[in-house]
């Protein structure tokens, strides 16, 4: 069997077994019920294993043909990337930049970094993504974006990380707030409410345990919310109080009303950088990002 013949029935295998029927397949693919059946043959041929067994008035996968489709789907995704760098290699500073970013980078570390590659590499098209960390990893593991810009610590063999600078997450609250007139305490903090992030999150894990460690009750959460970074004006007109990146705070948010509670005991220091999987192709654009990310932080 040759390749060429191969993979495109490893596609129509791949379509077969998704849709359990070979009627519905051979609808979708637009090609006859008999020729989807010679396809099957071929492959089981090949491979000498049955793939399908009949299933009522459908078919499923034998465990051959389970594993099978698992390689035929990575497969298709391997040929795709495959495609998609070597145009990019054809291309030099140009393509496309899949990017996922935590809306704290994306509001702070990004737009300078943006600015000079748009000057550098006009040709370049960036898809950003913007959310939290543990979305955006597992996208990155899938072969959905290239790199993930944000907090790092993911303890993943299959991720390597690479860091670009220090930030620090505080709390803060609108100016108007009780507490911004003054230095306060941890223990103040108990008698207001917070819009913070979900308890999955490490920031808020941190937090957590802070006041946990002075034997206190975990902070009284009025609002959840995906992303502190999104919703400085909800924390200024309600009043609550949040954990926020200081980052955030230096790309003007004390211009919308936010102010730093500043206490040794609620600062988190964590780093942020740049993370993409092991052994993953960086096109020459995706590596030049890198580059001017590094560059524009190195005072991190």
């Amino acid at each position: 069997m040759s390749i060429n013949l191969q993979i495109r029935d490893l596609a129509y295998f791949a379509r077969v077994a998704e849709l359990g029927h070979l009627g519905r397949a051979s609808e979708a693919l637009h090609i006859s019920q008999s020729a989807l059946s010679k396809c099957v043959d071929r492959l089981e041929a090949a491979y000498g294993a049955e793939l399908f067994e009949r299933e009522g008035r459908g078919i499923r996968l034998t465990d051959a043909g389970q594993l099978l489709r698992e390689r035929a789907v990575e497969i298709e995704r391997m040929l795709d990337e495959t495609q998609r760098q070597t145009m990019s290699l054809g291309k030099g500073l140009a393509g496309t930049i899949r990017v996922g970013a935590a809306a704290t980078m994306a509001d702070s570390t990004m737009p300078r970094a943006c600015r000079v590659l748009q000057e550098q590499a006009p040709a370049v098209v960036m898809e950003l993504q913007i959310g939290m960390n543990d979305v955006l990893h597992d996208a990155l593991r899938k072969g959905q974006l290239d790199i993930v810009i944000g907090p790092l610590g993911t303890r993943d063999d299959d991720l390597l990380e690479l860091p670009i600078g220090f930030d620090e997450v505080v709390v803060a609250a609108s100016t108007r707030h009780p507490l911004a007139s003054g230095p306060m305490s941890i223990e103040q903090l108990c008698d207001y409410r917070w819009v913070l992030s979900a308890r999955s999150v490490a920031t808020r894990q941190w937090l957590d345990a802070v006041f946990a460690a002075h034997d206190l009750p975990a902070p009284q959460v009025a609002i959840a919310t995906s992303s502190i970074a999104a919703v400085p004006n909800l924390i200024v007109e309600t009043g609550l109080l949040t954990f926020i990146s200081r980052q955030s705070l230096k790309a003007g948010r004390l211009d919308n009303g936010l102010v730093e509670l500043p206490n040794p005991a609620t600062t988190m220091s964590r780093r942020f950088g740049v993370v993409h999987r092991a052994g993953a192709f960086l096109s020459p654009a995706t590596r030049r990002f890198i580059e001017i990310l590094r560059e524009e932080n190195s005072d991190g």
